[in-house]
C-alpha cells in the first residue's frame, strides 16, 4: 500500500464544512470548489480485508443522478492512490454502465493490474448497491523524455471578451440554472455562445470553450488532471447538440454519456484558464462522438478527450 492510499484524492484542501452529510449527498451553497476538492477526497475501506477499495460521496445535481465526471475523477484517485507518486496518468478509458443515485455513497474498488518498469495500469470499478455503475481502466507512467510535438491552438478571442455561465444564468430563478451557474464549481465560457437557453443560428460541429476552476486548486498534478476530466464531461456532446441545431431546452432531449476517453499529454492546471477546441466527427443510431483537444492559455496541447453519448431528439 503506497502512502497515497489511506485517503485518495487528498489534496490538502480541508473539506468544506456541512458537505458529505450521510446520505451521500453534499451541499455547495458556500464554496462550489471546496464542496468539489471534498467529494473528490475518499475514503479508504480496505484495512480489513487488504484490498483496494475506497467510497465517496456525489455532488448534488437538479436531476438526482449522479455526474459522469465526478464518478471518473473518483475512479482515477482511487487508482492513483495505489501507484507510485511519480507516476501519473496519461490515458484512460471508461463504461458508464448505470445511472448512479446521489443520495447514496459510491464505492470504488481498484484492481491492481501491472506494474512494469515505466508503466503501470489499474481498472477500477464503481458500484452502489452491488451493481457497478462505471467501469475504468487507467495507464499511469514516470516521467520520460521522448519525441516532441502538438496541434496548434486556434486564435479565438481572449476569456476575458467572452460571456460565461454566471452572464447568462445568474439572473434566472431556476435549479438547472443555478447548477450550471452558481454551483458550478468551474468558470465556463463558450467562444461562439452557448446552448442553455436555445440552438445557435448556425448549424456547425465546431466550437471553442474557455474554461478555468473558481480558485486555486493545491498543488498535487493528479488532482488537477481528475478535475480536467470533471469538468470536461459537461460539454462534451455539446458538439453533437450544435450540429443538429438543437440546445440543452430543446423539448424532449435525452441525453446520457456512454463512454469517456482521455489522453493526458502534459502537465495541467486547471487553475488557469483551458480552451476546449471540440468537434463531432458523427452522429448516427441515437449517438454521438464529441472531441476535443484541450489547451493551456499559452497554447500548449495538455490532453486529447473523446466520449460517445445517446442523444435522443424526438
Amino acid at each position: 500500500m503506497t502512502d497515497q492510499a489511506q485517503t485518495a484524492g487528498s489534496s490538502g484542501a480541508a473539506p468544506a464544512e456541512g458537505t458529505a452529510p450521510a446520505d451521500g449527498t453534499a451541499s455547495a451553497d458556500h464554496d462550489p470548489l471546496a464542496h468539489l476538492l471534498s467529494v473528490l477526497s475518499l475514503s479508504y475501506h480496505g484495512a480489513e480485508t487488504g484490498e483496494d477499495v475506497y467510497s465517496g460521496a456525489s455532488v448534488h445535481q437538479p436531476n438526482g443522478r449522479v455526474y459522469g465526471g465526478q464518478v471518473l475523477a473518483q475512479a482515477l484517485l482511487a487508482a492513483g492512490a495505489t501507484v507510485d507518486r511519480g507516476r501519473l496518468p496519461h490515458s484512460l478509458h471508461g463504461y458508464f454502465l448505470r445511472a448512479g443515485d446521489i443520495t447514496q455513497p459510491v464505492d470504488f474498488a481498484v484492481e491492481r493490474l501491472r506494474d512494469g518498469r515505466s508503466f503501470s495500469a489499474r481498472r477500477t470499478h464503481a458500484y452502489q448497491g452491488g451493481s457497478a455503475i462505471l467501469s475504468m481502466i487507467a495507464s499511469f507512467q514516470e516521467l520520460q523524455d521522448g519525441i516532441e510535438h502538438s496541434s496548434t491552438m486556434p486564435d479565438v478571442p481572449a476569456p476575458e471578451d467572452v460571456r460565461s455561465a454566471q452572464d447568462e444564468l445568474g439572473k434566472i430563478d431556476h435549479p438547472v440554472a443555478d447548477f450550471w451557474s452558481r454551483q458550478s464549481a468551474f468558470d465556463v465560457r463558450h467562444v461562439d455562445g452557448s446552448l442553455y437557453l436555445g440552438p445557435r443560428p448556425e448549424r456547425t460541429d465546431r466550437q471553442s470553450v474557455w474554461m478555468r476552476s473558481r480558485g486555486a486548486v493545491p498543488d498535487d498534478q493528479l488532482m488537477h488532471r481528475a478535475l480536467l476530466m470533471y469538468a470536461c464531461d459537461q460539454i462534451m456532446l455539446e458538439p453533437v447538440l450544435r450540429r443538429g441545431g438543437n440546445s440543452w431546452m430543446t423539448p424532449g432531449l435525452s441525453v446520457a454519456s456512454l463512454d469517456h476517453a482521455m489522453w493526458w499529454h502534459r502537465d495541467v492546471q486547471v487553475d488557469d484558464w483551458l480552451l476546449y477546441v471540440q468537434g463531432s466527427p458523427s452522429a448516427q443510431g441515437g449517438r454521438g462522438l464529441g472531441t476535443a483537444e484541450v489547451f493551456s492559455r499559452d497554447g500548449v496541447l495538455v490532453a486529447t478527450v473523446a466520449q460517445e453519448g445517446m442523444v435522443r431528439v424526438p
